[in-house]
């Protein structure tokens, strides 16, 4: 299997807000970005998306090496959270209602096709391609 490396970030405008997302496919020293938005979302819908798209691009199965500064998109993936709220019904351990589900069910499906390593990155330092990601994410989210 072929390692992708992506990098993905999230942007909201206030929370709810326009908010926007980015993704960076890098294999094999080629780079593809990806962004995109919505007029009113949350900044977690939109960390969510990034991942999802990033995922979607890809055409057949990999070794992805997933970079986000989100925590929430991290350790949900990389500590199984996501899976078992799936399990629950979509209900966290706390008893309290799982935020996202329809993104989530979507990102659970998608990781199944790969073999998914978590990396968090400290949001707006010194990871060259998450700074980017940003970019992206915040030009997008004023379009709206």
């Amino acid at each position: 299997m072929k390692t992708v490396n992506l990098y993905t970030d999230g942007a909201c405008s206030g929370n709810p807000g326009p908010g926007g997302w980015g993704a960076i496919l890098e294999c094999d020293g080629v780079e593809k970005e990806l962004s995109g938005g919505e007029a009113s979302t949350t900044n977690n819908r939109m960390e969510l998306t990034a991942v999802i798209s990033g995922l979607r691009a890809l055409k057949r199965p990999c070794i992805v090496e997933l970079f986000s500064d989100s925590k929430y998109v991290i350790d949900a993936l990389a500590k199984g959270w996501a899976k078992g709220w799936r399990a629950r019904g979509w209900v966290k351990a706390d008893r309290q209602k799982a935020l996202n589900p329809d993104l989530w069910e979507e990102l659970l499906r998608l990781a199944e096709q790969h073999e998914i390593h978590c990396h968090w990155v400290k949001g707006h330092a010194e990871n060259e391609k998450n700074n980017r990601c940003d970019a992206l994410a915040v030009a997008q989210s004023k379009k709206f």
